[in-house]
């Protein structure tokens, strides 16, 4: 059985989409299946791992839409083993259509349930905000990794996240687990964020990752060619953090993989 895994912060710039995606494009490289679904309206996920957003796309707001099945939206990507669901602008629409829909939250965990047993890891990413595709996404899933970026306000919003994620747990979902917090964007220049990444410690303890992700030209911009940092700059200082931090992943989830050089 396959695990679900959500990536999540409302607060938009904070590396979430760059980690989920990285981390997802890692996984596959250490030997796990592994499917990318984009729940996010403005489609970067998908861009980041060379869905062409000019060419109009079947994807995940197709399936929400009953007009297409889930194994109908699915692509492959350069990286074996990982496969894409996209998004596109169109799944801002599903917002108000998820309103009308019967069990809203949960109509991603049932579109998911068809296809989990055939994937080691779903790692969805979703949009910066609380609204109903998150609650989908927090619904369908097994547990939430949280970026945090290492600035000053860095905490904000958090406490509505938690308390998000507390309200899915006792109503929608009651196996959702937190499964682990991600600190991002770190400037070794700056003694601010040491602050910050001690003020996350103490809210998180042992949730959060020891792999800090730096601020990284190239992770910047590798997402404008489509490629995952692993194939755009395999020896950048992005591209070692994040396989060290899927390392760290897997380990925690005490799952064998294929180590890489």
């Amino acid at each position: 059985m396959g695990k679900i895994v959500t990536f999540i912060n409302q607060k938009g710039g904070v590396g979430k989409t760059t980690t989920c995606v990285n981390m997802a494009s890692y996984l596959a490289l250490m030997g796990k299946k592994v499917l990318l679904l984009d729940m996010d309206p403005q489609g970067n996920a998908s861009s980041s791992v060379g869905v062409n957003k000019d060419e109009k796309q079947k994807t995940i707001y197709n399936v929400i839409a009953e007009e297409n099945e889930i194994d109908e939206v699915i692509q492959t990507t350069k990286i074996k083993g990982l496969d894409v669901i996209p998004s596109d602008v169109d799944l801002a629409g599903a917002e108000i259509e998820l309103v009308q829909m019967n069990r809203r939250e949960k109509v991603l965990k049932n579109i998911l349930a068809n296809i989990k047993t055939v994937y080691d890891y779903i790692c969805i990413d979703c949009p910066p905000s609380l609204g109903l595709l998150t609650v989908n996404a927090l619904t369908a899933c097994d547990s939430v990794l949280i970026p945090i970026q290492c600035e000053y306000f860095a905490l904000e919003g958090l406490t509505q996240l938690m308390n998000t994620i507390k309200l899915v747990k006792k109503h929608l979902n009651e196996n959702i687990e937190i499964e682990g917090v991600v600190l991002t964007m770190k400037d070794s220049r700056s003694n601010l964020g040491s602050a910050v990444a001690e003020d996350i410690q103490k809210y998180f303890s042992s949730k959060v990752y020891s792999t800090i992700i730096p601020r990284n030209v190239r992770l910047a911009e590798a997402p404008s060619y489509g490629e995952p940092i692993c194939i755009y700059d395999p020896k950048s200082t992005g591209a070692f953090a994040y396989k060290l931090l899927t390392e760290e992943f897997l380990n925690r989830n005490h799952d064998h993989y294929t180590k890489l050089n």
